[in-house]
């Protein structure tokens, strides 16, 4: 396979990736076309190696200083810069790329793990970040809004209570996050759910130069449960034992069939962790030797990091053992020629 490093288009400005903005499609895709044409890149129907870039919640709500959620990581610019390389990496080697998927957390005001969804004796609703526990809904020091209406039609007052003690012994049991009530979020229709306004003109930009549909997945819109992995919510069944969500077939089809996966994005000790996670339990199903067909892009993805919480150190313990599983942890400034058993 011969490689070839592009140019970066000059209608990338790289401070512009803090910033939001209007895409101008029509004239970026005259733009990708006639790149196409000058760097000879061919369609992705032609690709003989497929080659999948999964982009994991490179959205406002992440990704911006001022937004809900900046992941700052330890740097305090963690997102931004991660997004700077990203966009960069997208352009060095567009013709590379058989197909871009984008996640995009997706959520509603009432969930399990918004304010809105608990109240305590005085009616009020947990701070974010606030942690609940089982003994927190045992004592009555967090219970279920019953208030909430549409859209729990089919569950009283009662069984939502019932449910929500099921959901955090699950969380414990699993050895997963602990239930943590976020500030709203990456709400649909919100210009926090939108893809930063950079990233998705790289996005469509390739998309227009190889003639490739781009896939966009969304996750996290069930009330029930947290969505970190975009394979699979956290807790699939409720506490009569009855399935309400599971694995989503179909993505995993579409990422066991690229021979070679890039995975970057937002948080790496979250969403992109636990993505990864379930693509390895995938892959050992299968054939363990798939992990090698995996690259982990290191400087596109930053820990959450705020006052109290820094999961830089556990993210890295993650990180290694996805190493020691068969997954390769790259550097998107590197060329790809020099990644191991990549071209």
């Amino acid at each position: 396979m011969l490689y070839q490093e592009l140019a970066i288009p000059t209608h990338y400005v790289p401070g512009r990736v803090s910033e939001i903005y209007r895409v101008p499609y029509l004239t970026r895709s005259i733009d990708a076309k006639a790149w196409a044409k000058k760097f000879h890149i061919q369609p992705a129907l032609l690709d003989t190696l497929k080659i999948g870039l999964l982009i994991i919640d490179a959205q406002n709500t992440f990704c911006l200083s001022d937004s809900e959620l900046f992941v700052s990581g330890r740097s305090g610019n963690g997102a931004i810069d991660d997004n700077r390389r990203l966009c960069e990496f997208i352009y060095r080697n567009l013709g590379l790329f058989t197909r871009i998927i984008a996640t995009m957390d997706t959520h509603l005001g009432f969930q399990i793990f918004h304010p809105g969804f608990w109240i305590d004796k005085e009616n009020r609703n947990p701070d974010p970040m606030t942690i609940i526990a089982l003994d927190d809904i045992e004592s009555g020091r967090w219970r279920v809004n019953t208030e909430m209406a549409l859209g729990f039609e089919n569950k009283s007052g009662c069984d939502l209570t019932e449910y929500a003690l099921h959901y955090v012994s699950k969380l414990a049991s699993g050895k997963k996050f602990p239930l943590i009530i976020w500030p709203y979020h990456a709400m649909l229709g919100g210009i926090g759910h939108a893809l930063v306004s950079s990233v998705e003109e790289a996005i469509f930009f390739h998309s227009v130069a190889r003639n490739s549909q781009t896939a966009f997945e969304m996750k996290g819109s069930n009330p029930f449960t947290e969505n970190y992995s975009v394979l699979r919510p956290e807790v699939t069944c409720d506490e009569m034992g009855i399935p309400f969500a599971g694995l989503d077939t179909g993505i995993v089809s579409r990422l066991m069939n690229f021979d070679r996966l890039i995975i970057a994005g937002q948080a790496k000790s979250h969403c992109v962790s636990w993505t990864v996670s379930d693509i390895l339990r995938e892959i050992r199903q299968r054939d363990p030797l798939l992990a090698r067909r995996v690259y982990l892009l290191d400087d596109c993805s930053s820990p959450v990091v705020v006052p109290g919480i820094d999961f830089t150190e556990q993210t890295e313990a993650t990180w290694q053992g996805f190493s020691e599983a068969g997954m390769h942890r790259v550097l998107s400034t590197d060329p790809i020629y020099k990644w191991p058993e990549f071209i």
